[in-house]
């Protein structure tokens, strides 16, 4: 592009949005922050000066309309990502996009090959793609290191209960701004009508958009049990998978780790000439080979933790064409989406589910 600022436009500013991307999006100075879309006009105004916003709407096809902008970043309720995407992707910006990317395939199907029809970047910010030692096992699984994949287990687990059952929560990460200008709402996470679905669109579109990158599996056919005591949506998901490669795997969530305690993520990836395990909670990658020649590494205590500070800035990188490496494209978004929506089929038919 030829300027070196970025004008971007925000389609949502809740939480996240505004105690991580827009912090260290407004501490570039390469970034213009020029219009914000959310509801309420008292918490719309809070935003504006806060975040020095040029345009203020409560409607995102007026902003959409009005304003020019180069890109865009979604952080609106799951269940509105596709059409706030895909409005943007229309009018030839780029995007960003909260996961889960969209609640349903065929949108998630949809949002990709319009991106790729127009030229345009589409980045779902999945923070754990940027850790080193999770980069360093992208590398290993494509230089073939395990051989041809044939299973995989992918469990994730997160302190969100009360969130997952409507109330609340005690204790809310604060991200980069210090004082949080606002908590999570609860109905975005606890209502099926807004969120579209409970753990599996919350967490599981982190551990199995992870999954896909790093493997380049494509699931093919899903049978899933979910339960949710005292919630309206899952807490708990087991899901039996089968790959287009033949592969097959496990993916499994909770969403009820003690308040106290952090996140679990734990990849292991079976291959015809050994193993890879990737574990975010005890920090460790490791590559265990048929013929002896292995690979350990033990980050510090702490390096695993969740943080979200690569996706915003690889985004501006990529439309101010820094960068051409997305380290968190749609396609492996697609495919989580792809494996969770077959899911969530699963579990009210009671029969595996083609994806």
């Amino acid at each position: 592009m030829a300027q070196q600022r970025v004008r971007i436009g925000f389609l949502g500013a809740g939480w996240w949005a505004t105690a991580n991307h827009l912090p260290l999006l407004a501490a570039r100075d390469d970034v213009e922050l020029t219009a914000v879309c959310r509801l309420g006009a008292a918490e719309l105004e809070q935003v504006r000066q806060r975040f020095g916003f040029r345009y203020a709407f409560e409607d995102a096809d007026t902003l959409l309309r009005e304003v020019e902008l180069d890109a865009v970043c979604v952080v609106s309720p799951h269940t509105l990502h596709h059409r706030h995407a895909r409005a943007a992707l229309e009018r030839g910006l780029h995007v960003m996009c909260e996961k889960p990317m969209t609640t349903r395939a065929d949108d998630a199907r949809d949002l990709v090959q319009l991106a790729e029809a127009r030229g345009l970047h589409l980045l779902v910010p999945y923070g754990w793609h940027y850790k080193p030692f999770v980069q360093e096992a992208r590398r290993r699984l494509n230089a073939g290191e395990i051989g041809e994949v044939q299973y995989v287990l992918s469990h994730m687990a997160s302190p969100i209960r009360r969130m997952l059952e409507g109330h609340p929560m005690e204790e809310v990460p604060g991200g980069q701004a210090g004082e949080l200008l606002f908590t999570p709402d609860p109905r975005t996470w606890a209502d099926p009508v807004i969120a579209g679905g409970g753990y599996g669109h919350a967490q599981l579109s982190h551990s199995t958009g992870m999954l896909f990158w790093l493997t380049g599996l494509r699931p093919q056919e899903v049978y899933a049990r979910m339960s949710a005591p005292a919630a309206r949506v899952d807490l708990y998901d087991a899901l039996s998978v089968r790959f287009e490669s033949g592969a097959i795997g496990t993916v499994s969530g909770a969403g009820t780790v003690p308040p106290t305690r952090g996140f679990q993520v734990d990849l292991r990836i079976f291959g015809s000439e050994g193993m890879l395990l990737l574990d975010m909670e005890r920090e460790r990658l490791e590559v265990r080979r048929d013929d002896g020649r292995d690979f350990a590494d033990f980050p510090a205590a702490g390096t695993g933790a969740y943080s979200c500070e690569g996706p915003p800035h690889n985004f501006i990188d990529l439309v101010l064409g820094r960068t051409t490496e997305n380290h968190a494209p749609g396609w492996a978004a697609l495919r989580s989406v792809e494996l969770l929506d077959a899911a969530y089929r699963s579990a009210v038919s009671g029969k595996s589910e083609p994806v």
